[in-house]
């Protein structure tokens, strides 16, 4: 029954619109400090950029970007990934639809190939790539996807965190929050990463391991200006 719901268009439009809605009235009632202060200086100086962040942590990433911020964010084929699809394009942001996986098989299955040439495509054209840096269902550990990204594109990964004061914790695998209204919120960016072209089996590694590191302390960070000890959920 919830597999007929879920795959029907008209059901996908309402809830996609009215998750939308609902994640701009949190952004728009949340009062937010961005850490550092000059973030915005910093992202502006190493546009377009691939904009990584943790699975759970992507609902409110759009509302960290200006409007002169173009962007497309990297979403799953997955019918339920279809909401968050609708979501994301009400928003203002464009899609690429494909997701990371860990063996080779999957990766092509789930439209890793397409999605990656879409992903240079769209940074060669001067417009960001939003995507999340850990692969399903594998939570908070990079994978080689966003450096792989970030290594044929010459761009650098801007690795982001964002946390709300109030939030509902869920119990699911990429340990998300339903953030609420009318309360705080922290953004943190840390600082660029920049993979060389010419760069080894060795080096991505170690660039995979400094996306995963500056991802998980811009996590804590997020979590520490809100009064809350950890890396965040």
């Amino acid at each position: 029954m919830w597999r007929r719901v879920r795959t029907n268009r008209a059901f996908q439009l309402a809830a996609g619109n009215l998750f939308a809605g609902y994640f701009s009235l949190v952004a728009h009632s949340t009062r937010f400090v961005v850490e550092p202060e000059d973030i915005y200086e910093r992202i502006d100086s190493c546009l377009p950029a691939i904009i990584a962040f943790w699975h759970g942590q992507h609902f409110l990433t759009p509302f960290m970007m200006k409007p002169h911020h173009k962007a497309k964010v990297l979403i799953s084929r997955h019918a339920d990934a279809e909401i968050n699809a609708i979501a994301a394009e009400r928003l203002g942001v464009g899609t690429i639809r494909g997701s990371g996986a860990t063996s080779p098989r999957d990766f092509h299955r789930k439209g890793g190939v397409s999605a990656t040439y879409a992903m240079l495509d769209t940074l060669a054209e001067g417009i960001n790539v939003a995507m999340t840096a850990d692969v399903p269902k594998i939570s908070r550990r990079a994978g080689l996807g966003v450096v792989t990204i970030a290594r044929h594109s010459g761009r650098p990964i801007l690795p982001v965190a964002m946390a709300t004061r109030n939030r509902i914790l869920l119990k699911s695998w990429d340990r998300a929050s339903l953030h609420l209204p009318f309360g705080r919120g922290a953004a943190v960016a840390g600082e660029p990463i920049w993979v060389a072209k010419d760069v080894d089996e060795a080096g991505l590694q170690a660039a995979r391991l400094l996306v995963q590191q500056r991802l998980e302390a811009a996590s804590a960070r997020a979590e520490a200006l809100l009064g809350r000890d950890g890396p965040g959920r």
